[in-house]
């Protein structure tokens, strides 16, 4: 018998996010039209609505138009209309532009804003506690609760003061159940719980598998000579070979800029190490010219959904349903998410709704994704299906004008017959020493840096005497087969430096997890060769903390 506390709601939401908060709201907005009472809580791991949040961020205002119509009266931060559009190819020192023309009219970004997404968050949150919905931030969700039917009950919190042996610390304080009719995970891009839903309910049975990028940002406040609020520079090419991926540029509020480069998770090369990729891309001349006599002032990493609409999962299950970045409704050329999540949050809180009025629970919540297929959403991903496994296929030359033949085509209604297939992102990976080896230069502090410094601009803390929430299936796979045939890649794809090999010197190399570091962007949990690492929640409030991200 449990002897944790509880509480119940009709709706609980896991995660703070752009769905989260959404969701959340209009479950409030239909219960007031309705005249009638509505339970509604929020979890949040981050020590506040918007430490674990980051995005570019250019966001499409569609959905907040249909949930908030009067946003732009509200002190909202979505402020800087975008009024430049850039695409560059780059080469190693020049840049050549992408006439507007060669792109379809929705890749042309009229009509939209770059803001800190952490910062809409924010004020999306003062918005939803104004209505009566209860956040709760610093409180990780750790565990799903069962009902005796299988249908999911709600969630526990994780355990507060445990320490890495396991045992209870003078502080320590057991996890909180709450339960309620339905539960929405919106955990973002590889969720701990979400990814343990899709398992238990075979939600990737029907289709694609994801594919993800690992996205590499910081926020620099630049001369004001050089600034031009509204400004969106987009790249492609260099330092990229054959790798997708790319880099972004946004001038925001306050001569500030957001910038940051993308690499795919499903390049080959074991020596590939995408934080230098992007240190190398702020060296070129063009980027270079932004950032010089500026400085930096944040750091950031998270995974990216890329699959596009292939790749979304069964959104529902008895007991709950999946919402957000959780499904991955990531529209990738046009580099937004947001709008999208958003919107999946309110679509789920309509069919949530008229089943608390029915006096339902833990049934499936099929007039969701119902509802979703006849969305927007589906019309805008259905036309760039296409695009990212075309890159991916077929390299980044070929495989752009053969993405934006295609998306001209569907654009016009015209379409191909067809939709490219997906790879797991951690198959493929060619061995060490028959890869070609990547020399990168040294940092020169000015411009580019090492990862510790970097790390230490997010904020990122943890509990150090608590269980490490990275967990190696099999201890001995590092050692046996990471660094003999791949020259241990977990060095390399994390951003913020966690996993390092010891002991080589010595002929007794030991994997070393160095979990307070962790910036919680789950590359580890997708590009494991073997998958081997299993990303789970830490105490609630560790991570990083990021102020305007």
């Amino acid at each position: 018998m449990s002897t944790r506390e509880s509480m119940t709601y009709d709706v609980v939401i896991v995660g703070a996010g752009p769905a989260g908060l959404a969701a959340a709201i209009r479950l409030k907005q239909l219960a007031n039209e309705a005249g009638r009472e509505i339970g509604v809580c929020i979890l949040e791991k981050g020590s506040e609505v918007g430490a674990h949040i980051l995005s570019g961020a250019v966001v499409d205002p569609i959905a907040l138009d249909e949930l908030i119509p009067d946003w732009r009266d509200l002190d909202c931060p979505m402020t800087v209309p975008v009024v430049e559009n850039h695409h560059w190819i780059l080469t190693k020192n020049k840049h050549f532009a992408m006439p507007h023309i060669m792109t379809p009219p929705f890749m042309h970004n009229k009509g939209t804003y770059t803001v800190s997404l952490g910062n809409l968050c924010r004020w999306l949150a003062g918005q939803a506690e104004n209505l009566g919905v209860e956040i709760f931030p610093g409180f990780a969700a750790a565990e799903i609760l069962y009902n005796d039917d299988g249908s999911v009950k709600g969630v526990a919190t994780g355990d507060m003061g445990i320490a890495r042996d396991g045992e209870h610390k003078p502080d320590y304080q057991p996890g909180m159940e709450l339960h309620a009719r339905y539960t929405f995970f919106a955990e973002g891009v590889r969720g701990h719980l979400s990814k343990m839903l899709k398992g238990k309910f075979d939600l990737e049975a029907d289709c694609q598998p994801q594919t993800y990028g690992i996205g590499i940002k910081e926020l620099w406040d630049i001369d004001p000579a050089k600034h031009v609020a509204g400004r969106v520079i987009h790249t492609q090419g260099w330092p990229l070979t054959d790798e997708v991926g790319g880099g972004f540029l946004y001038h925001q509020a306050n001569n500030q800029v957001a910038l940051g480069f993308v690499v795919g998770l499903g390049y080959k090369n074991p020596h590939m190490y995408p934080f230098e990729e992007f240190q190398r891309w702020k060296q070129h001349p063009a980027i270079r010219a932004v950032l010089e006599g500026g400085r930096r002032v944040s750091y950031g990493a998270r995974a990216i959904n890329e699959g596009g609409w292939q790749s979304i999962p069964k959104l529902t299950f008895p007991g709950g349903a999946l919402i957000g970045c959780s499904a991955g409704f990531v529209n990738v050329p046009r580099i937004k998410g947001s709008h999208t999540a958003m919107k999946s949050g309110m679509l789920a809180a309509e069919a949530a709704f008229a089943a608390v009025v029915a006096d339902r629970q833990g049934d499936e919540l099929t007039s969701y994704p119902e509802a979703l297929n006849q969305s927007w959403i589906a019309k805008e991903l259905k036309i760039v299906r296409n695009a990212e496994p075309a890159v991916a296929k077929f390299g980044p030359l070929a495989g752009t004008l053969i993405a934006g033949a295609d998306m001209w085509m569907r654009y016009l209604k015209i379409g191909l017959p067809f939709t490219l297939k997906h790879h797991k992102d951690n198959e493929g990976m060619w061995r060490a020493d028959i890869a070609p080896r990547i020399e990168y230069p040294k940092p020169d502090n000015k411009i580019s840096f090492d990862r510790l410094s970097s790390v230490f601009l997010s904020n990122t803390n943890h509990e150090e005497d608590q269980p490490i929430h990275l967990q190696l299936k099999d201890s001995s796979v590092p050692i046996d087969i990471n660094l003999p045939y791949y020259d241990a890649p977990e060095q390399r794809y994390c951003p913020a430096g966690v996993y390092e090999i010891v002991g080589r010197d010595t002929g007794d190399p030991k994997l070393q997890i160095n979990a307070q570091n962790c910036v919680h962007c789950k590359t580890c949990d997708i590009k494991d060769p073997t998958q081997n690492i299993n990303w789970v929640t830490p105490e609630g409030g560790g991570g990083p903390n990021y102020p305007n991200m």
